[in-house]
């Protein structure tokens, strides 16, 4: 370790406040941020912390660090730190914490928490505040992009999904023909798919030429026995490891002790959706090579037929009136989770177009698919990266000049 670094303890560096201490007034509705060890939980009209600072769960999920770059409130049963630019930089404080595993130093009472006096006693060793101010510099600008890049998916998948939308749900390009005029933002080839005029089926006005049908109709739950024999090694999926059409993670681990649930095969666009709490939004769609995937059987296993684009099916079980209604039914259900089965939701009613308008939508929407997957790659190398420098960074075996900013 350089010289210049300093050992030291938690306690001493940036002592954890207890929420439980601050004053007991009323809170009223406002703009302030209220954070708890869960994150934000509500606004107030009055900080307590008049500045930046950072909030440490103590009960619940304990250990979790939000980072609050304004004034705040923090809860009761939540520690903080306030900043103090004198004494440290705030932001490498909030990155030497993530080093720490706060989780573990549990108070070992009926109710998990964090205890302090372990935390406090924890040594460390830290550089002076330029060299803190540049290694802060530099793991921020990493999470920086990675948000930047989940805002901009955000926004491309809201522009997608307003599109679909228009065309199936609203049918604004038929509305528009029957109107007399052309198809906003739409060449003629493709508005030439569109009919002009509606005709009558069991769900109410449809475009002529389109088919009322349900999901049991165009799609199957599939459930394929993984053969282990094939394969040394594997990437095990639970319902925990899928989030918002993203796989949380692709570690490959040896098949030996797997869980009992950890038997289905999945094959490229297939969509996986769990059978528990909907709203939840534990679902993916599998456009990978996915040989080496063994799913868990609390997953549904999606597949369309040949009448449906399987970007389209999946659109159609993962909008929001979609999720909505499957978290009715799992809620209505009798058992310990809210859950569905393929059985209780393949009535789930869908207005079929023709397959050149659902390619015409594809090819329309699929650069916004592409960015959107290339924006999760980029993000991904630089949650490897930026993990793999924390612990560097913050133990001075990877040195930065102290004059960078």
């Amino acid at each position: 370790m350089a010289s210049e670094w300093r050992e030291t303890t938690v306690g001493e560096f940036c002592p954890f406040l207890y929420g439980k201490n601050l004053p007991s007034e009323k809170r009223r509705p406002g703009s302030v941020p209220v954070v708890s060890s869960a994150g934000i939980s509500g606004c107030h009209d009055e900080a307590f912390v008049k500045t930046k600072g950072i909030v440490i769960g103590r009960k619940g999920t304990v250990g979790s660090l939000t980072y609050c770059d304004k004034p705040f409130w923090p809860i009761d049963t939540a520690f903080f730190i306030k900043e103090d630019p004198a004494l440290r930089d705030l932001r490498f404080t909030y990155y030497l914490l993530k080093t720490l595993n706060l989780s573990d130093m549990n108070s070992d009472s009926a109710v998990p928490g964090l205890n302090r006096e372990n935390a406090h006693a924890r040594i460390i060793c830290v550089p002076p505040r330029p060299e803190q101010k540049a290694i802060a510099k530099i793991l921020s600008d990493l999470d920086d992009k990675i948000e930047l890049n989940r805002k901009m998916n955000a926004t491309l998948e809201q522009i997608a999904r307003a599109l679909f939308k228009s065309w199936f749900v609203d049918f604004d390009p038929v509305r528009a023909k029957l109107d007399g005029k052309q198809p906003a933002g739409m060449d003629k080839k493709t508005a030439d798919l569109f009919p002009g005029k509606f005709q009558d089926s069991s769900f109410g006005p449809i475009p002529q030429g389109w088919r009322a049908c349900t999901l049991d109709d165009i799609a199957q739950n599939c459930s394929i026995t993984f053969d282990f024999r094939r394969k040394p090694e594997v990437i095990f999926i639970n319902t925990g490891d899928v989030l918002d059409g993203d796989f949380l993670h692709s570690k490959r681990i040896t098949h030996v002790g797997l869980p009992g649930q950890a038997k289905k095969s999945i094959r490229p666009d297939d969509i996986l959706f769990s059978e528990i709490r909907p709203a939840n939004k534990r679902y993916a769609y599998v456009d990978f090579d996915s040989s080496d995937y063994v799913v868990s059987t609390k997953f549904m296993i999606i597949r369309g037929s040949k009448e449906i684009h399987p970007r389209l099916l999946y659109r159609i079980l993962t909008a929001k009136e979609t999720l909505d209604e499957f978290q009715v039914q799992a809620e209505s259900r009798s058992g310990t989770f809210p859950q569905i089965t393929f059985d209780s939701i393949s009535h789930l009613p869908i207005v079929l177009p023709p397959m050149e308008v659902q390619e015409a939508f594809q090819k329309t929407v699929g650069s916004l698919d592409a960015q959107i997957q290339l924006n999760k790659q980029q993000s991904h190398t630089l949650v490897n990266l930026r993990d793999s420098l924390l612990p560097n960074l913050l133990s001075g075996e990877v040195r930065v000049g102290g004059n960078r900013v």
